[in-house]
């Protein structure tokens, strides 16, 4: 690659990262995370340098911090604003961003390497989605979403480029093209499995799946796809004019496709971040549903107005810990509120006017205003 030479304290973070992404036991280490996040806290805030306005704006530097929990963390509405990178931009290889209307400005995720994006993903999308698959096993994964070709800025449509090259099988594809469900291909793929007896993976936004609901009522048709197929959602109502509450899209697609609730989860992700959370129930079917991740991300709960931290069980705003975001910043603050359960938590929906607000703070904090 032309450009500057890469820095070498970042490839040695690059290498830890990746170091744990790829061991196969996937399991949580406090004292792990914590040396990676106060380093990794260290070079962003140095190399990204709206970032180190906005943290000095809070009083953190890394000299300071006695906690990773203290590491602040930019709203997500900040990534419209400006370009959140710690590499210099000649490196830049690729870009995410969110689905903006035409009256907003997208949040952008900027790259200089996808290896690390990569290597959370498979993992946690086999451990979550595919526990049961066999080692070196593939099956159909049907994604109601555009190829990466079709839409190369999102982070979405590459994630599923990425899973079918890794676990899918030749029934695999996509079946959004042009903005629009291509109902004929599906519908064959659907029937064909079920005909063999192969069980299969849908993967899309919930929106895609309110589509597909209402091809196949039109159709007159109902599956029974084949025992082991599940089905995974990843929101993606947002800025539509028709939604469908989970519990009823859930129900209705058990009706229409024969996979049983038990069998769909939910994919709580976003552009900002270079990690995914999903529901359990498919690693741990007997216990409360709710949103797990890799060992590698850390999840706070904070109250919306003081920033302290929520009591267990309370409602709090999602802020998110992700080490796989190496080259930009890895601390994120959602506009989306939840609560804790157990080891895991749920999102209960978006606080009002949370992006805006947390984007207005940012913006002044990074070009040099003082923290309100």
């Amino acid at each position: 690659m032309s450009g500057p030479t890469r820095d070498p304290r970042r490839a040695d973070l690059d290498r830890r990262v990746l170091d744990w992404l790829q061991e196969p036991d996937f399991r949580s280490d406090d004292a792990r995370f914590d040396a990676l996040a106060r380093d990794l806290f260290a070079f962003q805030y140095e190399h990204c340098a709206a970032y180190g306005a906005f943290c000095r704006g809070r009083g953190h530097t890394p000299e300071t911090l006695r906690d990773w929990r203290e590491i602040p963390a930019v709203p997500t509405g900040a990534f419209k604003e400006m370009a959140l990178h710690s590499f210099p931009a000649e490196r830049e290889i690729k870009c995410f961003r969110t689905s903006g209307t035409s009256t907003t400005t997208p949040g952008t995720l900027h790259l200089d390497t996808l290896e690390l994006y990569e290597a959370s993903l498979l993992p946690t999308f086999r451990r979550y989605l595919l526990p049961d698959l066999a080692p070196h096993a593939r099956l159909p994964i049907r994604v109601l979403a555009p190829s990466a070709d079709e839409a190369p800025t999102s982070s979405l449509s590459h994630m599923f480029a990425i899973a079918i090259r890794e676990f899918g099988n030749e029934h695999s594809g996509f079946d959004v093209s042009g903005g629009e469900l291509r109902s004929d291909g599906l519908c064959a793929a659907l029937e064909g499995r079920a005909a063999e007896g192969e069980a299969i993976a849908l993967c899309g936004t919930a929106f895609a799946f309110v589509h597909l609901l209402d091809d196949l009522e039109q159709r007159r048709v109902q599956y029974r796809l084949p025992d082991g197929s599940r089905l995974m959602e990843c929101g993606g109502f947002k800025g539509r004019s028709r939604e469908i509450p989970r519990p009823e899209l859930y129900a209705r697609l058990e009706d229409a496709l024969g996979i049983p609730i038990e069998h769909m989860l939910n994919q709580y992700g976003m552009t900002e971040l270079g990690s995914q959370f999903y529901d359990s129930v498919l690693v741990q079917p007997e216990e409360l549903r709710r949103k797990l991740g890799p060992p590698w991300v850390r999840v706070a709960l904070v109250d919306p107005n003081s920033g302290a931290p929520a009591a267990h069980g309370d409602t709090g705003q999602i802020v998110i810990y992700d080490l796989a975001n190496t080259g930009s910043v890895f601390a994120i603050q959602t506009a989306d509120l939840g609560r804790a359960i157990d080891d895991g938590f749920e999102v209960l929906g978006r606080e009002p006017g949370a992006e805006a607000r947390g984007c207005s703070i940012a913006a002044d904090a990074m070009l040099g205003g003082r923290a309100r």
